[in-house]
């Protein structure tokens, strides 16, 4: 009869430790990268604003000193930099399609 006292009482502790380990939330998963399109977006929102103003505040300081055949070189290499940029990120998202086209 104790043996029987005891085996219930060690049941009913074990199913009270179960149940609580059960309902405790698991630890979130280590990230698996760098989230890219995290990086892009910052640099899109706050980097590309700041320098472009910074551009143009150069142009407008040279255009008022009369240098306008600099500013209008300096321009074009800026215009032609800029393609060049979106151009790189229309190929990174067509990369993108292409990769999950292939492996779905």
């Amino acid at each position: 009869m104790i043996a029987i006292d005891f085996v219930e009482t060690a049941s009913s502790g074990v199913t009270q430790l179960l149940h609580t380990l059960a309902s405790t939330p698991l630890a979130e998963p280590a990230p698996k990268g760098i989230d890219t399109n995290g990086v892009v977006s910052f640099f899109a929102s706050k980097i590309a604003p700041i320098l472009l103003a910074v551009l143009g505040v150069i142009f407008i300081g040279r255009a008022s000193r009369g240098e306008i055949s600099k500013v209008l070189t300096s321009s074009a290499i800026a215009i032609v930099g800029l393609a060049f940029i979106a151009g790189a990120a229309t190929l990174f998202f067509v990369g993108d399609y292409l990769i999950d086209l292939i492996f779905e």
